[in-house]
């Protein structure tokens, strides 16, 4: 288990039975930004990863 697995199961937990819109979760990624600035490119990185998932061209490439 990686550690980071703690989070997303913590997440999962108390917030699984929750329904949310990219645009709600787009302003929490940018918020979270704001706050911790180092986090910019691994945010950034999970964005875009989510936004491509269907890409099936992207999924070819690599």
């Amino acid at each position: 288990m990686y550690f980071t697995d703690r989070g997303i199961e913590e997440l999962s937990s108390r917030r699984g039975e929750e329904e949310f819109t990219f645009e709600w979760l787009s302003e929490q990624l940018r918020a979270f930004v704001d706050l911790n600035p180092d986090f910019e490119v691994p945010v950034e990185r999970l964005a875009t990863w989510l936004a491509r998932l269907d890409d099936e061209d992207e999924d070819e490439e690599h």
